[in-house]
């Protein structure tokens, strides 16, 4: 079966090289054969992902949610169904010229800033401090992988890009101010 990508010929690490006498080179998992091989961006990236810190993290964002995504649905689909199914319910006066109807879309406002607020409250005290940990190290890691010369100067993957400063802050354990982050 042949496919027609661009890529499909292309070798793998260490598939098909010559090994400096002419022969093919053995086939073998990258770091055994070639012990001069290091972390690329890529790798580092997959072995952050696999940690369980991060792993730890995307948990407790799924955690909050989904069951806020679920409970917020929930409400809207049940003012929408009402507001459709019940007219006269939502027609029913609450305080003078404001009915049950406007009551319900105004929670709706005010549902949506409540959790907008508990979003923000949860990342702060949950998964930003987890997060900033994970993305220094990504950042060491990268830079390196960039001091080795795997990485171009300036590349996305931000060999350069790291504030030493920054990053001494955060591993020593000295807390940044709070004027400065907001």
């Amino acid at each position: 079966m042949r496919i027609d990508d661009p890529w499909y010929d292309a070798l793998a690490f260490g598939w098909g090289e010559l090994d400096g006498t002419g022969m093919p080179a053995p086939t073998s998992l990258p770091g055994t054969a070639y012990p001069e091989h290091r972390q690329g961006p890529s790798d580092i990236y997959r072995e952050v992902q696999r940690s369980a810190a991060f792993q730890e993290v995307r948990s407790r964002y799924r955690r909050f949610v989904v069951p806020a995504t679920f409970a917020f649905f929930t409400w809207y689909v049940a003012y929408v169904v009402t507001a459709t199914a019940a007219p006269a319910l939502m027609a029913k006066p609450v305080a003078g010229a404001i009915n049950v109807a406007m009551v319900a879309g105004l929670g709706q406002f005010l549902t949506t800033f409540l959790l907008t607020w508990a979003y923000a409250r949860h990342a702060r005290l949950r998964r930003d401090r987890a997060a900033l940990d994970l993305r220094w190290t990504v950042f060491d890691q990268t830079r390196d992988a960039g001091s080795q010369g795997l990485m171009e100067p300036g590349s996305p993957d931000g060999a350069e890009s790291v504030p030493p400063d920054r990053t001494e802050e955060v591993r020593g354990g000295a807390e940044p101010s709070r004027g400065a982050e907001r």
